[in-house]
């Protein structure tokens, strides 16, 4: 095989390299394109999971749409973390999930794994209800349907809405995402963003007053 290399002419030597040199740079070239091509699809990615604030001021005027919204249910649970409360939301989470149950089958099973980590005297994350709605619920486990927790979870809702849901909007969890820093650049821009700032927290003390 050597020996048949070396024999041939030096033009056909010179004409393979060549053809070496440039299935190189158009491999290299296409490795650059597909780079380019996943940079622009990470970037619109990127730019279609951007949190408008028209979607965090809504955050402030319920907290049915605080938790119905992805980004604001993530910014709530992590705030209740900070507080060591996180139980509250879990279950509500867990309910909610439960209630999408079709199999009927699986609606025992599910519904004890609940009963038994967020209601039973030793469940791990209990959450504080009333002896009453826990008797109701507790019979309710006889029989389980998708409503069985329907009570329970209501006033857990509750709670957190008169209770963490207002601290929450006081907190550096929502009011950086409702007013960033450094939002805007140039006097008309800084002083319209500043007065929108001070609308928007006038209107979430005022909710939580």
């Amino acid at each position: 095989m050597c020996k048949g290399f070396a024999a041939l002419p030096a033009t056909c030597l010179k004409s393979a390299k060549d053809m070496k040199h440039r299935l190189g740079f158009l491999l290299q070239k296409s490795d650059s394109c597909d780079y380019s091509s996943s940079q622009g699809k990470k970037e619109k990615i990127s730019s279609s999971q951007r949190l408008s604030q028209e979607e965090v001021r809504k955050w402030a005027d319920s907290l049915e749409n605080l938790i119905h919204h992805d980004r604001g249910l993530a910014a709530f649970r992590a705030f209740l973390k900070s507080e060591y409360s996180e139980e509250n939301i879990e279950f509500w989470v867990s309910c909610e999930e439960y209630k999408k149950t079709k199999s009927p089958a699986k609606l025992s099973p599910k519904a004890r794994k609940i009963y038994d980590e967020f209601i039973s005297v030793q469940a791990t994350k209990e959450v504080n209800l009333d002896s009453c709605t826990r008797e109701k619920t507790s019979h309710n486990m006889l029989e389980p349907t998708l409503s069985c927790f329907d009570e329970a979870q209501r006033k857990i809702f509750t709670l957190m809405e008169k209770d963490s849901y207002r601290r929450f909007l006081k907190s550096p969890y929502y009011l950086d995402l409702v007013s960033p820093p450094g939002a805007g650049c140039g006097p008309e821009n800084c002083k319209r963003n500043h007065t929108h700032s001070l609308d928007c927290n006038s209107n979430i003390i005022s909710q939580c007053a």
